[in-house]
Formats: C-alpha cells, structure tokens, sequence
C-alpha cells in the first residue's frame, strides 16, 4: 500500500468473524474493512473492550423493549451515534429503524453511509430481536 492509493485510508483488518483460511487469518481491505466495522460496532456492548470501554452501540439494553415507535427511535439515535463516534471513515446519512412487517419482535435498522474516502452511498439494513413476551 502506498501513500498515493486513495483508499489506503480505509485500511486493511482482519475478516470478521475472524477464522482461518488455507492456513492463514482472512483479511478485509478497503471498503469491505470499512463495512465489516459497522456490525462490530452495532453489535459490541459498552464495557466489552477493555482498552475501548466505550465502545459499541449498546444496543441490546433494548432487548426487553416493545415494538414501540419510541424505541424505534431511541435505537435510531444510539445507533447514529455510535456509527459517529467509532467509524471515523464514514459519514452517516441517515439511521431508520421499523419493525419488521412479518416477524412481531424483528426490527430492522436501515443505515444509509457514506465512505469519505471514495464519495461511495452505501445502504445495510441489519436485523435486531426484541425478547418475545408471554402472547
């Protein structure tokens, strides 16, 4: 990698989840490193690094939720939040969560990015379980 590659910036990780392939750890570069994280980030509890005791989302403090618009809210603002504070690389554009329309207790959150980087829009949409309570 040299300093003249513009993506160089984004960097190169280990592949999530992080397993051995022909021998040798699999490697993210680039773009993919970049939306690799944002899972990572999403599905890290504060306190579970110990040299990053901040990091993560937290998102699983809303477990025991309802299927409310409010929590729908309060998942969107922590989850714009931590995308902001620990994924330098991006921009976020916009967080939506809505409960899925088939599965009562499955929220799907909707995170529009884009890496600095490359100008490149980006659209992921990740599942989130509610606890299912007595019917």
């Amino acid at each position: 990698m040299t300093d003249s590659n513009p993506k160089a910036y984004l960097g190169v990780g280990w592949a999530f989840p992080i397993k051995p392939v022909s021998g040798r750890l699999a490697f993210a570069f680039y773009e993919d490193d970049v939306e690799r994280a944002v899972p990572i980030i999403l599905m890290t509890e504060p306190g579970e690094r110990q040299m990053l005791p901040d990091f993560g989302a937290g998102l699983r403090r809303f477990v025991f939720e309802p299927s409310t618009a409010a929590t729908c809210r309060a998942i969107e603002q922590v989850v714009q939040q931590a995308l902001t504070d620990w994924e330098p690389r991006i921009n976020v554009e916009s967080v939506t969560v809505a409960p899925d329309s088939t599965e009562q207790n499955l929220l799907l959150i909707d995170i529009d990015f884009v890496i600095r980087a490359t100008n490149t829009s980006y659209n992921r949409v990740y599942p989130f379980y509610l606890q299912q309570t007595g019917q």
